[in-house]
């Protein structure tokens, strides 16, 4: 049958007519990637199933690990909580952000009050300029803590920065303190869900900044209530040493060997692991699994015994510099963005997250010049992509600096040492000291002018403690 004038005729509008529907859907704007960041209170990689720990259960996080990628040599720059919080939201290190030492509560509460990241641009300001609404879930303890900062509306958070208990705790939230009454780690992950729900149609980050495992203070000495408890109750863990105590320990003592730390430490740090199970169950319950990128990792590491250290940097005297006291987890998984089941053995450090994320978004144009970041961006690992990177990074505490390449780590403390030097190729326990060692001079002399040139680089002369520069973490002696 010879078609109608009328089909004829309608034929070519009806072409016409899809292809302005082609071009229509082709120029629709595409939604900007969600971000979750989970980051953690004082959590060794160790610890986690993923990182090879045979005792303690985290499912969930070793999933997000198998569901992208997991860097097996990601380190700190610092080894508290305040300065590497302040370095992942600034790409900043502490000699040019000030924040040296876990912020004083003078500066958190009360009429002291300060935000000590106010004169720079972080993560949260960078996206909210960039559309995203943007919510703290969780810990600050970067100053004033009653009022929502750094690019951030929805705020819900603690008055104080360490932990005396994961029970009847005091909370920030809108603007008032109150108890709350349950376990806040449950707490966290709850506000971190009904941001997620109320924000669900716009582009959102969420900084779900858990204050577990902690692993420190007098909880440790006292049993876990949680969940798991009675799971981890007079279980024998073979991924804490049972060792000596070291002669520099100072603090923590009292944890050294005990079981009861153990059991609560591994109780604690399952707790965190069923609120990362939460959080992925309600982005795949809200349909928006695969356009958000979630990444996981932990202010700074921790040790559990090893080389008879139980603690942070700050729990030694000198300070310290062990590869545990640096080694942090750090996972990113973004379906279809990020291929799944792999690792990257770089040397990276929290100074270069900033970076890396705002160019895995798109937004590597926005990353913050003055003061010039250190960071650099790793976001072509994250795609698959491979390429030259240096694996040296750098670590400061006070008055103890360090460098850590490939196969050495080199501990300056100023003025008149201890030093340390290690090949950690050959000691990767770092128990044998080469400083002053026949043979390791030249290597001492190479790693200490690299050291020294970073920071002449890179220290901001105000805040540079081995120059007499001020911090910003602690009310300056009269």
């Amino acid at each position: 049958m010879r078609p109608s004038l009328t089909h004829l005729f309608l034929r070519p509008l009806a072409f016409v007519a899809a292809a302005l529907l082609s071009v229509g859907l082709s120029a629709a704007p595409v939604r900007p990637t969600n971000v979750v960041f989970i980051l953690t209170d004082n959590q060794g990689a160790w610890t986690l199933g993923c990182y090879g720990n045979p005792d303690i259960r985290t499912p969930h996080i070793d999933r997000l690990a198998a569901e992208g990628i997991r860097f097996t040599r990601a380190l700190s720059s610092n080894p508290v909580c305040s300065p590497t919080r302040a370095t992942f939201l600034t790409g900043l290190l502490p000699s040019q952000h000030g924040v040296h030492t876990p912020v004083s509560p003078t500066f958190m509460m009360g009429p002291k009050a300060y935000n000590t990241l106010a004169e720079f641009t972080s993560l949260g300001e960078v996206l909210r300029d960039n559309g995203y609404v943007c919510g703290l879930s969780g810990k600050w303890h970067l100053g004033d803590n009653l009022r929502p900062s750094e690019g951030f509306s929805f705020w819900v958070t603690k008055p104080d920065g360490s932990t005396s208990e994961f029970y009847d705790q005091k909370v920030i939230e809108d603007g008032q303190v109150r108890t709350e009454a349950g376990y806040t780690t449950d707490l966290w992950t709850r506000k971190g869900i009904e941001f997620i729900e109320q924000n669900k149609e716009r582009p959102f980050f969420l900084y779900l900044a858990y204050n577990g495992p902690y692993s420190l203070g007098g909880l440790m000495l006292k049993p876990a209530r949680n969940r798991h408890a009675a799971y981890y109750r007079d279980r024998h863990f073979t991924s804490f040493p049972v060792d000596a105590m070291h002669p520099w320990q100072d603090a923590n003592k009292s944890f050294h060997n005990s079981q009861v730390a153990m059991e609560r430490l591994a109780a604690e740090t399952s707790g965190v692991d069923d609120g990362v199970g939460e959080i992925m169950s309600t982005l795949r319950r809200l349909g928006l699994d695969e356009n958000t990128l979630v990444i996981y990792a932990a202010d700074q590491g921790w040790m559990g015994g090893q080389n008879g250290i139980w603690g942070m940097g700050d729990h030694t005297k000198p300070f310290g510099a062990h590869e545990l006291m640096m080694q942090i987890p750090l996972l990113f998984r973004h379906p279809g963005k990020i291929p799944a089941g792999r690792t990257s053995d770089l040397l990276v450090s929290n100074y270069d997250f900033l970076p890396s994320v705002l160019n895995q978004l798109g937004l590597g144009a926005h990353m913050p010049t003055t003061p010039k970041s250190p960071g650099r961006d790793f976001s072509p690992v994250l795609r698959g992509a491979t390429g030259p990177w240096d694996n040296t990074v750098f670590y400061e505490m006070e008055n103890t600096r360090a460098i850590r390449t490939d196969d050495w780590k080199y501990v300056a403390r100023h003025p008149n040492g201890p030093f340390e030097l290690y090949d950690m190729r050959k000691d990767p326990r770092e128990r044998f000291n080469l400083y002053g060692q026949p043979g390791a001079a030249a290597k001492r002399d190479e790693l200490s002018r690299q050291l020294g040139a970073f920071f002449a680089t890179y220290a901001d002369p105000q805040y540079d403690r081995w120059k007499g520069g001020k911090t910003k973490s602690k009310p300056e002696p009269r």
